[in-house]
C-alpha cells in the first residue's frame, strides 16, 4: 500500500511571500521613525518617499497615544503600525500555509 504524500511547497512559499511583504511594510515604518528621529531634511526626495509610504501604512495607529515627549510619541505610534504589520502577516502567513 502506497501513501501518497501532499507536496506543501506552494503553501510554503506563498506563506513566506506574505510574511516578506509583512517585513517590507514594517521595515519602511522604522525607517520613517528613524528619519524623524534623526531629524532628516524633509525636503529630500527620499524622506518624501519613505514618508508617502509610511503614513498610508501606519493606518490608525499615528495619533492614537499623545504623549509630551514627541520622540516617544513617533516611537510608538509609528512602532506599533510596524508590529502591526509583523503579526499580521504572521498571521495571514500561518493560515495560508
Amino acid at each position: 500500500m502506497t501513501t501518497r504524500r501532499w507536496s506543501r511547497t506552494g503553501s510554503g512559499t506563498a506563506a513566506r511571500v506574505v510574511q516578506l511583504i509583512g517585513a517590507v511594510f514594517a521595515l519602511i515604518e522604522v525607517v520613517y521613525i528613524l528619519l524623524l528621529l534623526f531629524g532628516a531634511n524633509a525636503g529630500n526626495a527620499f524622506f518624501r518617499f519613505i514618508q508617502s509610504l509610511a503614513e498610508p501604512l501606519a493606518l490608525f495607529w499615528p495619533g492614537l497615544f499623545n504623549i509630551a515627549n514627541r520622540s516617544l510619541e513617533i516611537i510608538v505610534n509609528y512602532g506599533l503600525a510596524a508590529v502591526f504589520w509583523l503579526v499580521v502577516a504572521g498571521l495571514i502567513a500561518r493560515v495560508v500555509s
